[in-house]
């Protein structure tokens, strides 16, 4: 049966949304093709109408997770007197911790990342200057084109400490590094000689 066209874009995002869930679940190689497309409630046979490759669309789930979560700090931003406690309120959490599927790409793929190719790395570096720029926007530090040290500093910080306590089975401690984490980033927004 053939599929109008309107039904293919559709059929398209929703492998798009799938993969970028599965693929921060279980990184760019724990899953293949049929069980991506399982995922998405579709057969295997129309992946290939839609996709150039498995690269193909591990480059388009990884954009899709990137503007996803920009758009989470930036709606937890807006909610709040305090934009930056807002952000590092539910990043730097259990909750946060615990959302392997939808949680931050940077945290569940960058390491994998790393070992791609450009077209797969690209939207992640995209992503990681996006969120340079709403922290900078979120101190008052957008002085230039170039992100702050602080900027950098915070989103290294705070990734690692995400990365990091998702590691730990003990979960007071996997707190433990999250809570440090969030008062060293406190401590680093306010403080003037780093710029």
């Amino acid at each position: 049966m053939r599929v109008s066209r309107v039904q293919a874009e559709e059929n398209r995002e929703k492998v798009i949304n799938v993969a970028s869930r599965l693929f921060r679940e279980r990184g760019f190689d724990g899953i293949g093709l049929k069980d991506l497309m399982k995922g998405a409630g579709l057969t295997q046979g129309g992946f290939y109408k839609q996709f150039s490759s498995k690269e193909h669309l591990a480059a388009l789930a990884s954009s899709r997770a990137m503007e996803s979560a920009t758009g989470r700090w930036s709606t937890a931003a807006a909610t709040s007197s305090d934009p930056l406690e807002a952000v590092m309120s539910f990043y730097l959490s259990m909750g946060h911790r615990g959302e392997m599927a939808d949680g931050c790409p940077l945290v569940a793929l960058g390491s994998d990342a790393v070992r791609q190719s450009d077209e797969v790395r690209h939207p992640f570096e995209e992503g990681v200057a996006a969120h340079f720029e709403v922290l900078d926007e979120l101190m008052n530090d957008a002085k230039s084109s170039n992100p702050s040290a602080k900027a950098m500093t915070i989103l290294s910080l705070m990734v690692g400490a995400v990365t990091l306590s998702r590691i730990m089975g003990d979960k007071s401690l996997a707190e433990g590094i999250l809570d440090a984490a969030a008062e060293e980033v406190r401590r680093i927004a306010h403080r003037e000689d780093v710029v």
